[in-house]
């Protein structure tokens, strides 16, 4: 009896299986999957095959590929330069992600656990940052810490001579740098102070440690996985970083994978095989990285310390020592904005750069902004940008609402979308923009130097990122709702118009909100895509900072800052009212 009953189990086990394998063609939706997977792949293999293909194969006059060689990784390999520029691009990355990672973890420790005052001004300051171009940066750091800046010019006024800091200098680099990357460290290092228990560290202060002992043998250790996490994120996307290499390392003689890869680009004729040979070692290295970012995450378990007996987060009382905790918040806002802003305002009313002096007041000017008001090519530059920001942001979240909702449902192919989605982060933004040129100049259709191959490009970009929105909004609906659909008659694709989508617009509109401002302000993607009429407000700022064309550059970086951050603030509290009136109407 029992033989015949494990028998029979198995058998409907068996027969469970093979009706399970053709499941995909009984599913409504599987020709929508498979159309997602066959647009998604369209999307996102072209780019790592041209890259591959022009780095293993010769290229012909006429443009075709030819033999298959090695010619460009020996040629990389027996080139010191390209040594010296891993090795750069290394200590760069290293340095830079050091200093983000310990000033923003200070100051989210000071924000989420204590109680000192003036926390408030570190979420403002992050939000504000996510609206500047990080490009216009570089010039304010340029002034400021160059020989005619605040900085070198108190010193001389203080008995110095020479200058006290030379910012065309791997420092430099790696000062404006890690500065730049403090709101996003402080965020990612806020998420896991505020969960904390804080009875671990109460118990430590009754055991007799004061503040920095518990710091260094409590909450440092439970924030190591966090630690980890940002640092190495941070050193992914610093080593992937071209701006400010291109503008600070330029003038010292200092070259970075990024940088090398669009010189050879630029050089006439243009030697696309070894900058796609540099661009295929960087996006291994970066895969690798990225492979153990996966890990350490997979891992963060093991540090928990919530559970479910009393739990509550309480900030820790510093006594006088509160106010170094302020003092600790206004430094970090003081370098991230206030000194940049400030830096940039002074820049953009002179009519030439010169010390900040009492004497240089009589000559302030408003003439550079008047000059990007009122020329037709800065508001050309400011059409281009809305128009591939926008449209970049559309034509993501259209796609990823579909496709992060099939994955989270897993749909028929859940699992090959959600890998092909996921390929984009494994390539640098200059390396992709490489890729696409080359794609743009062997496609049919004319796409090279214009805005459709940037928008394809930042949708290519951006895709991981629309996904993990709209994916994450998905798995927090209950599929109750789309059953209660379908038996009120719904089809499948009704049901995803009428109901899925209305109940993920805050995650839509959140995403197509990051995409876009991310979008407006991506230089290394469009660098090497955008023509003489099809330069965005970022590519611009670059070419200018480039000429020394300072001033312009401070008051066009100022007026986008000022409205993208209006809109950001218009999207964020429509959201917000939207939210607490019971969601979105149609």
């Amino acid at each position: 009896m029992t033989v015949v009953v494990d028998g029979s189990s198995q058998n409907s086990r068996s027969r469970a299986r093979s009706s399970g394998a053709g499941r995909s063609y009984r599913d409504p939706l599987w020709l929508l999957s498979a159309a997602m997977v066959v647009v998604v792949g369209c999307l996102v293999l072209p780019p790592f095959f041209a890259l591959l293909r022009n780095s293993l194969f010769e290229a012909l006059p006429d443009g075709s590929s030819g033999a298959f060689t090695f010619d460009n990784f020996a040629r990389l390999a027996a080139d010191g330069h390209f040594l010296q520029s891993a090795l750069n691009s290394i200590v760069f990355a290293l340095l830079s992600t050091l200093l983000a990672v310990l000033l923003g973890g200070i100051l989210a420790w000071v924000v989420e656990r204590t109680n000192a005052p003036f926390r408030d001004l570190a979420y403002l300051m992050t939000v504000i940052s996510l609206s500047i171009p990080g490009v216009i940066y570089v010039p304010a750091w340029l002034f400021f810490l160059g020989p005619t800046g605040p900085l070198n010019d108190l010193y001389r006024l203080a008995g110095g001579k020479g200058i006290l800091f030379n910012v065309n200098s791997m420092a430099g680099m790696v000062v404006i740098e890690g500065f730049g990357w403090i709101p996003l460290t402080f965020l990612l290092f806020a998420a896991s102070f505020r969960m904390a228990n804080a009875e671990l560290e109460e118990a430590a202060r009754m055991s007799g440690a004061n503040v920095f002992q518990m710091m260094r043998r409590v909450s440092i250790p439970l924030a190591a996985p966090a630690a980890l996490a940002a640092a190495l994120f941070v050193f992914i996307r610093s080593l992937q970083d071209f701006d400010i290499p291109k503008l600070v390392g330029t003038g010292a003689g200092i070259k970075l994978l990024t940088t090398d890869i669009y010189d050879s680009i630029r050089t006439v004729p243009p030697q696309i095989g070894y900058a796609s040979a540099f661009s295929v070692v960087l996006t291994v290295f970066v895969a690798g990285l990225l492979y153990l970012y996966s890990r350490l995450a997979m891992n963060a378990s093991r540090f928990a310390t919530v559970t479910g007996k009393g739990y509550k987060p309480r900030p820790l009382a510093l006594g006088w020592a509160r106010w170094l905790g302020g003092a600790i918040v206004l430094f970090n806002v003081l370098v991230v904005l206030v000194l940049p802003l400030l830096m940039l305002l002074w820049v953009a009313i002179t009519p030439f750069i010169r010390p900040v002096r009492l004497s240089a007041f009589s000559s302030l000017t408003g003439a550079n902004f008047m000059q990007v008001l009122t020329d037709s090519h800065y508001l050309e530059l400011i059409v281009n940008t809305l128009i591939v920001s926008a449209s970049a942001a559309t034509v993501t979240m259209l796609l990823m609402v579909v496709c992060g909702w099939l994955v989270a449902r897993r749909r028929a192919y859940h699992i090959v979308l959600d890998q092909m989605i996921s390929l984009p982060m494994l390539i640098p933004s200059i390396v992709l923009s490489v890729a696409m040129m080359d794609l743009a100049l062997r496609s049919p259709v004319p796409l090279y130097s214009t805005l459709s191959i940037v928008i394809i490009a930042f949708v290519v970009h951006y895709l991981p990122f629309g996904m993990r929105y709209t994916f994450t909004g998905a798995l927090q609906l209950h599929k109750e709702l789309e059953e209660s659909a379908g038996v009120c008659g719904a089809t499948a694709f009704g049901m995803l118009r009428r109901v899925v989508i209305p109940l993920l617009m805050p995650s839509i509109v959140a995403g197509w909100l990051f995409v876009f401002l991310n979008a407006s302000r991506d230089l290394s993607t469009a660098i090497i895509l955008a023509g003489p009429d099809t330069k965005t407000i970022a590519v611009a700022i670059f070419d200018q900072a480039i000429n020394g064309q300072f001033s312009e550059v401070a008051a066009l970086g100022l007026l986008w800052s000022a409205m993208m951050s209006v809109v950001a603030m218009v999207f964020y509290a429509l959201l917000q009212r939207r939210s607490k009136g019971g969601g979105i109407s149609f």
